[in-house]
């Protein structure tokens, strides 16, 4: 195919600048959750200030490119906080200057079981927004255990305490798993209970590592979303993730303004490995080895820019084929209007390919939750 066909199909769908920019400063968690999706999150790899520093270039770059450009660092993959305080600071420095001009704000994803008093004070200085991984009450927070096995919930609950002592607001994110999915106003009860100013709530991927345990099926996820969206209304304080984003969508078909959402691009969201390895389209593609498309490496960012490598992009053979994927979603697919078609990466770990189409994630994310919608309305209205 033509070099201008692919940069066309690739700028028809894809931002060609980055809000996202997920960062892995270490492949290592301290926890061991069965649905863990990592395959390396035993190893103690690291990142050393000069990728944090080409990172740095490269958001600076792009920061540059226009008025009012911000960029969302994110720091993720196994627990950030197992990298201490003194080497998270050593990558976190060459972002200073960038951060207090308002064009870098930092992120983190944290089991929150090592949060201390010490690592308050170290958000707060670098001006952190905290995510929280829990995924209910103690009951339901089974699956998540360390590496001997031994259940976690009252260290999360503890560090999610420090949080709340200092005034650091935090979201939350819990994954829905087939035993937990048939209970969710208990998940909900406790989420809002806990103070977190925004819920996540992640329906369980095969993804990854994690690709045999049993998966929550679509009618499942349409009676969980149901009993999601009644609890919402009875308990407007919490904000969740799932419906706001329905939410924004319905809001904007309501004003006439519809085709506005269909014309939102796709972030690329570079993840940065703690090599300096750049993957696109879906952080947990990272660090996946498959000579079909080269590891899913986009290039290392000690070599490129992100701006290059951006650039260069449509050349990629996974790129490619997820593109021909959301074509393929848009001719044959009812939910499109809203979905806008399913993650590159479940794609990959569900079919083995990114040009196909339909995936669990899809029908128990997208689909499931505007069925939950349709069927309220209709039982609302036969009442």
């Amino acid at each position: 195919m033509r070099d201008d066909t692919l940069i066309t199909a690739y700028d028809r769908r894809i931002a060609s600048v980055p809000h996202t920019v997920v960062l892995q400063p270490t492949s290592f968690c301290n926890l061991d959750c069965t649905y863990c999706y990592l395959p390396d999150r035993e190893r103690r790899s690291t990142m050393t200030p000069d990728v944090a520093e080409a990172v740095v270039l490269s958001v600076s770059e792009i920061t540059d490119a226009g008025p009012d450009r911000r960029v969302d660092v994110i720091w993720h993959a196994g627990e950030p906080l197992a990298l201490g305080r003194r080497r998270f600071a050593d990558l976190l420095e060459s972002f200073e200057v960038l951060r207090q001009a308002g064009r870098v704000h930092h992120y983190v994803q944290t089991n929150a079981t090592l949060i201390t008093d010490s690592w308050c004070e170290f958000l707060t200085r670098y001006g952190f927004r905290v995510g929280v991984s829990i995924d209910g009450p103690a009951a339901l927070n089974v699956q998540r255990v360390d590496r001997a096995g031994r259940p976690t919930f009252s260290r999360t609950i503890r560090g999610i305490e420090h949080l709340r002592q200092a005034g650091i607001g935090f979201s939350g994110i819990a994954v829905v798993t087939a035993d937990s999915i048939t209970r969710p106003e208990p998940l909900l009860d406790f989420l809002a209970r806990l103070g977190c100013h925004t819920a996540g709530l992640n329906i369980e991927e095969a993804e990854g590592v994690n690709t045999a345990r049993q998966q929550p099926t679509l009618r499942q996820a349409t009676e969980f979303w149901q009993r999601t969206i009644a609890w919402s209304r009875r308990n407007p304080g919490l904000i969740i993730r799932e419906l706001a984003r329905l939410g924004d969508y319905l809001a904007l078909n309501r004003t006439g303004l519809g085709h506005e959402w269909g014309q939102r691009l796709i972030d690329p969201i570079p993840t940065i490995a703690a090599n300096g390895d750049v993957t696109l389209l879906s952080p947990e593609l990272s660090g996946i080895t498959d000579p079909r498309y080269d590891d899913f490496r986009a290039g290392n960012i000690r070599d490129q820019t992100l701006t290059s490598i951006l650039a260069q992009a449509h050349r990629l053979t996974y790129v490619q084929e997820f593109l021909s994927g959301l074509d393929r979603c848009e001719a044959t697919c009812a939910f499109f209007d809203f979905c806008q078609g399913a993650q590159a990466g479940n794609r990959y770990f569900e079919n083995g390919r990114l040009d196909t189409t339909e995936t669990n994630y899809c029908r128990t994310s997208r689909q499931a939750l505007i069925t939950a919608l349709s069927d309220t309305v209709r039982e609302e209205h036969a009442a």
